[in-house]
């Protein structure tokens, strides 16, 4: 009866895995409407990239860097960037305070309702987005909404495998309330 179960326990695992694998974020629709603000989580490529355009596609009117490194200041992202030193000036901020996916949505949590943001543009990479989300989902009062905008990613194996455990994990603690 016991390996029966566990291996029920193994399918469900492994059909989640599966299914998790093949529903990543997605990019936001071109139609989106736009937002109060845009917070881009630091961690992945072309996420702060991402969130740069679409501040000077004015989808947002201001832009949370979420998790970044206490040493970056706003120069270096300008010289990474190619440019838009005014925008950066103007209408970014760096969070530092954050160093995983929940602190980072406690970190924008603080901004958003320092600011009284009722609208955001998350950026993150696809297979981060789901977690992101939950975590954001969690942090955020319901009148604030989500709007999620996954840069595509091409993850590799451990890459999903990875992020699909932490994601599981992070929901268990949480049921669990530990």
């Amino acid at each position: 009866m016991i390996a029966r179960f566990l291996a029920f326990v193994a399918i469900i695992y492994v059909l989640g895995f599966a299914l998790f694998a093949v529903t990543l974020g997605e990019p936001a629709p071109l139609d989106a409407p736009n937002v109060d603000a845009i917070v881009a989580i630091t961690g992945g490529k072309g996420r702060i990239e991402h969130g740069a355009a679409l501040l000077g596609e004015r989808k947002g009117k201001r832009m949370l860097i979420a998790g970044a490194d206490p040493s970056v200041r706003k120069i270096d992202l300008v010289h990474r960037l190619g440019g838009k030193q005014k925008l950066f000036e103007c209408c970014v901020d760096l969070g530092s305070e954050s160093v995983d996916t929940r602190s980072n949505a406690e970190e924008a949590k603080r901004w958003i309702e320092r600011h009284r943001y009722t609208s955001i543009r998350l950026v993150t990479s696809d297979w981060h987005m789901r977690r992101a989300r939950y975590e954001f989902n969690r942090q955020l009062d319901r009148s604030v909404k989500i709007i999620p905008d996954a840069v595509k990613t091409e993850p590799n194996f451990m890459t999903l495998f990875a992020e699909y455990n932490k994601y599981l994990l992070r929901r268990i603690s949480v049921w669990l309330d530990i």
